[in-house]
C-alpha cells in the first residue's frame, strides 16, 4: 500500500547538493543520525515542560521536517559516500523509535487526550517499526508497507500539533490517539504479511 514514504526519492534529489557539502566538510552519517535523534528528544522535553502553552507545539512540524531531511541525508551519506556501517544501522533504527516516542508522549499532557491513548499509540508505533525491521530476519528485507508508516505518523503529528497551537482541537479528539494506535497495529499486521509473502 502506498505511503508518504514513496515521495522520498524526489526529496533526496533536492538534498543531494547539501549532502555533498556536508561530506566535504567532514560530517559523517552517524553524526547526522545522532543529531536527528537529539533534536527530537530536545523537542519532546520542551513540549513536556511547556505543554500548558499551546504555542510550544509550533515546534513539532519544524522538528519533523528537519528530522525527515536529516534522515534522508544520513541515508544518502551512507549509501552514496561509502559511510554505511553496522553501527549506523543500529543508530538509524534505534534513533527513529527514540525520536518517535519523544515526540508522541508529550501529547498526553494536552487536553482532551488521555495518557492511555497516547502511550498506546507510542507502543504501536514501535511495533510497526519492529515489524519492518524483522523483515530482514526472514529474508524479505526492510519492510515499509503502510498504510501508516513513519512519514505518515509524522504528517499526522504535525497537523495535530498545528491544531493544538491554534487551539482548534475539539473535545471528540480524545478518541484520536486510540484510533491512530489501531491503524498502526493494522500497519504492523500488513508488514508482517508482506514480510512473509516476500520471504516465500
Amino acid at each position: 500500500m502506498p505511503t508518504l514514504y514513496s515521495i522520498k526519492p524526489a526529496f533526496q534529489n533536492l538534498l543531494r547538493p547539501l549532502v555533498s557539502h556536508l561530506v566535504k566538510a567532514g560530517m559523517t552519517a552517524n553524526q547526522v543520525t545522532l543529531g536527528a535523534a537529539a533534536l527530537s528528544v530536545a523537542g519532546g522535553i520542551a513540549m513536556a515542560v511547556f505543554a500548558a502553552n499551546p504555542g510550544i507545539f509550533w515546534i513539532v512540524p519544524v522538528i519533523l521536517f528537519v528530522r525527515m531531511a536529516l534522515n534522508a541525508i544520513d541515508g544518502m551519506m551512507a549509501r552514496e559516500f561509502g559511510q554505511a556501517s553496522k553501527l549506523g544501522a543500529y543508530l538509524n533504527e534505534i534513533g527513529d523509535v527514540v525520536s518517535d516516542v519523544a515526540l508522541i508522549l508529550p501529547f498526553a499532557l494536552v487536553a482532551p487526550f488521555g495518557a492511555a491513548g497516547v502511550v498506546a499509540f507510542a507502543i504501536a508505533a514501535l511495533l510497526v517499526e519492529y515489524a519492518g525491521v524483522l523483515g530482514t530476519m526472514v529474508g524479505a528485507g526492510r519492510i515499509y508497507d503502510g498504510p501508516f508508516g513513519k512519514s505518515d505518523r509524522a504528517l499526522a503529528l504535525g497537523v495535530l500539533a498545528v491544531l493544538i497551537a491554534l487551539q482548534l482541537v475539539p473535545r471528540w479528539f480524545e478518541w484520536l490517539f486510540p484510533v491512530l494506535a489501531l491503524v498502526s497495529l493494522y500497519t504492523m499486521v500488513n508488514r508482517i504479511r508482506a514480510g512473509l509473502a516476500r520471504a516465500g
